[in-house]
């Protein structure tokens, strides 16, 4: 079944393929023309699970789903990441949620350490999670040489919990495993129901710096299961306030990456200039990060001509200040002395690993859903792909820095002119037995949600996906043959989300 970005479905037309038949697929398809984009299980009536896989074709902007049925007799299936990286976290998620088992996954254990969903045994054997310490099985290196450094999950500041779990030799690192999931936060399954009202709050705090991005994704989810678009000026304001999401947490990451490498002029302007962004998110909406915009129909919040002037004043001095902030950064010899040939990452590692947003581009790979699976004001607005050459620390802070200015432009240029006519309209009913998806491009890269309706038409799977669930990954390589100093500064060169990837 081919879809497109925002597209709904039936689900009696999704195929529903063997167990063998369904791998075969993925990996074909995954190893040639397309990535996989989500992997994912649904319970089914019969007491089975209903596993769903979406493959981007992003050259045709069409996404493949397939599924198949592991019943409640035989819960196993041959494991696809053997074949395919990229379904290494999906199946491990899997085998938590569901109590299927991915036969020869390589390194099957939890993800988050919550009981399974089907109310069964778990599949675990002698692991309790966060329960029993020393009980969860981190990779481990041999050699008199080794030392083991374990960092959190509790850190020196107002942060979530995650821990890191380094195996160095000396200064350098081998091995770095990082260990996330200690909140147990349930918004995926906390989304089923009818009850709209509370869902579209949910999803304002799926990662609370990306409030925007993850509530058009769920609105745009409703509106496709409701047939029913939102109106071009709503759309067009979703995009200014997506883009000034991604302008504040790009300009403060830029600001953290200043700081890491001894640089404090670049941090403190920086700090100041993200002050800058989020409270033009505060003029707009109430909120500094946004709440309460987009929920399913339109916008809460409209934009008149008055503000509309005002915001490109504003902008133009901050594009400005910008522009001289950094250059400041990207010339000094001390700050690029820390950022080049630091936590680097191939392209072909990139591709393996599912790699997404402004860490996929500084690998050169071209992906973004804007350009790629363009929805809503993306089809009449192009924003140019910023591509970096190296894939380490330098390249993730030029990719940044080029998005900058090219969200800066794209808001000067659509401002002046937001389409007329209203900005809500009153949605029916969601359709029952339906799927539906919507993919965002965020400020950290790709989000996809999928919402699938019982037969009286309320959610009864919700699937989100931040991009962190894909990029965490790229980050324990990155540090891979780096000096343990350089952690810090790699780990804020990706700047993922702990609570986007404990849903």
């Amino acid at each position: 079944m081919g879809l497109f970005n925002g597209a709904n479905v039936r689900l009696s037309d999704i195929h529903v393929m063997s167990k063998g038949e369904f791998r075969l697929e993925v990996v074909r398809r995954c190893q040639n023309d397309a990535r996989l984009m989500n992997l994912f299980g649904c319970p089914e009536p019969s007491g089975g699970v209903r596993l769903f896989a979406f493959m981007g074709f992003d050259e045709d902007a069409v996404i493949r789903a397939v599924s198949t049925v592991i019943s409640s007799d035989d819960p196993a299936y041959e494991s696809i990441t053997k074949d395919l990286f990229q379904a290494h976290l999906f199946e491990r998620e899997i085998a938590e949620q569901w109590a299927i088992v991915p036969e020869a996954h390589p390194w099957l254990k939890p993800v988050r350490y919550h009981a399974n969903y089907r109310g069964v045994p778990d599949i675990w054997e002698g692991i309790s999670g966060r329960d029993i310490p020393g009980s969860y099985p981190f990779y481990a290196m041999a050699g008199e040489e080794v030392h083991e450094m374990g960092v959190g999950p509790v850190h020196a500041g107002i942060i979530e919990p995650g821990h890191f779990r380094f195996q160095s030799s000396g200064e350098e690192v081998m091995h770095l495993e990082i260990q996330l999931g200690y909140q147990h936060r349930g918004i995926e399954r906390m989304m089923n129901g009818g009850d709209l009202v509370r869902s579209a709050y949910l999803s304002e705090a799926v990662a609370g710096d990306t409030a925007i991005g993850h509530s058009i994704a769920f609105s745009e989810v409703v509106e496709s299961l409701a047939g029913c678009a939102a109106p071009p000026r709503a759309q067009a304001i979703r995009a200014i306030a997506l883009e000034i999401e991604r302008l504040a947490n790009h300009v403060g990451d830029l600001g953290a990456l200043s700081a890491d490498a001894g640089f404090m002029p670049g941090s403190a302007y920086s700090g100041r200039m993200r002050g800058d962004y989020l409270n033009l998110l505060l003029a707009i909406t109430g909120s500094r990060f946004g709440k309460g915009l987009s929920r399913p129909g339109g916008v809460l919040f409209d934009i008149d001509n008055e503000m509309a002037l005002d915001l490109c004043r504003k902008l133009t001095v901050y594009k400005k200040e910008f522009e001289d902030v950094s250059e400041l950064i990207f010339t000094r010899t001390s700050v690029l002395a820390r950022f080049e040939d630091v936590g680097a990452i191939s392209l072909k590692s990139a591709k393996k690993f599912g790699l997404v947003g402004p860490a996929s581009r500084a690998c050169q790979l071209e992906r973004d859903i804007r350009i790629d699976h363009a929805s809503g004001m993306w089809q009449f607005y192009h924003i140019p792909i910023s591509l970096g050459a190296t894939g380490d620390v330098y390249s993730r802070a030029l990719v940044r820095r080029q998005e900058v200015m090219r969200s800066l432009e794209f808001l000067l240029k659509v401002l002046p002119s937001l389409p007329h006519g209203g900005i809500f309209v009153r949605l029916p009913a969601m359709r029952a037995d339906m799927l539906a998806l919507s993919l965002v491009e965020g400020w950290r890269g790709e989000i996809m949600h999928v919402g699938i309706t019982d037969d009286k038409g309320a959610f009864a799977r919700y699937k989100i996906k931040d991009p962190s669930f894909n990029n965490w990954f790229g980050l324990a390589w990155a540090m891979r043959n780096q000096e343990i100093s350089d952690f810090p500064l790699c780990n804020k060169s990706f700047n993922l989300s702990y609570a986007g990837h404990d849903l």
